[in-house]
């Protein structure tokens, strides 16, 4: 097996989404921290990247909604801050 570039991407985007998930499980991390969610998105961005070169339906299917519900996760965090915000500006 040769080794690519493209496999290099969607490595370090499997070892993202397996380090945000361990620190999940040993709570260092919370899944309402932003940082998880981006952790996620970016590792799944990289494996679909690593996918255009390699395609694989299963795993593009995966990917695509793992980084949809990671998308999803920064804006209600984003939403939640700025509603936070608006509230203490009007006290």
């Amino acid at each position: 097996m040769i080794f690519t570039f493209h496999d290099l991407i969607g490595s370090i985007g499997v070892a993202l989404i397996i380090i945000s998930y361990i620190f999940l499980q040993l709570e260092k991390i919370r899944s309402d921290n932003p940082v998880y969610s981006v952790l996620n998105a970016v590792g799944a961005s990289l494996v679909l990247i690593s996918l255009y070169f390699d395609f694989n339906f299963s795993a593009f299917i995966v990917e695509f909604f793992w980084l949809l519900i990671s998308l999803f996760g920064i804006g209600k965090y984003l939403m939640r801050r700025t509603s936070h915000e608006l509230h203490k500006f009007h006290e």
